[in-house]
């Protein structure tokens, strides 16, 4: 009965042998796929790094190109108040200028009704004769002063 007992834990260790064999060879190959997976994932992390480094790149771009923007906006703005000020100050002057225009006018009405009260009469020799409007007493009222042209 030894015999046989032996013979049997023989044929369960060998049996035994060949699962840890066969466990063995299943572990190799869980950690060849683990260590390809680690690879894959390796590199796959060193593409999302590269895709962060330009996403930062552009987030930066944008950025001074909206500084950019801003400084360009504060120019526009600086520029328009400087028209407002222009605008309001060309409102001032043609206020004043229609002023003087109507001031010219009244002016130019009055200075026409006192040069209309002077009669010019010309004689063929070029000479004007200008009756005389405001006279002493002593003067006779249709009396002519001569000017040669």
């Amino acid at each position: 009965m030894v015999a046989s007992e032996v013979r049997s834990l023989a044929g369960r260790s060998a049996e035994a042998a060949k699962e840890i064999k066969s466990l063995i060879g299943a572990c190799v190959e869980s950690v060849e796929e683990g260590s390809r997976l680690v690879g894959s994932a390796g590199k796959t992390m060193g593409e999302i790094v590269e895709s962060v480094q330009r996403v930062a790149t552009m987030i930066g771009e944008i950025s001074s190109a909206t500084a950019e923007q801003s400084n360009g906006i504060a120019q526009i703005n600086s520029a328009v108040n400087e028209m407002e000020q222009m605008t309001q100050q060309n409102s001032a002057l043609v206020e004043q200028s229609t002023a003087t225009a109507h001031s010219l006018k009244d002016q130019a009405s009055r200075l026409t009704q006192l040069v209309g009260a002077f009669k010019v009469n010309a004689t063929d020799s070029g000479t004007l004769n200008f009756p005389r409007l405001f006279k002493p007493e002593s003067v006779s009222r249709h009396q002519t002063f001569d000017c040669r042209i």
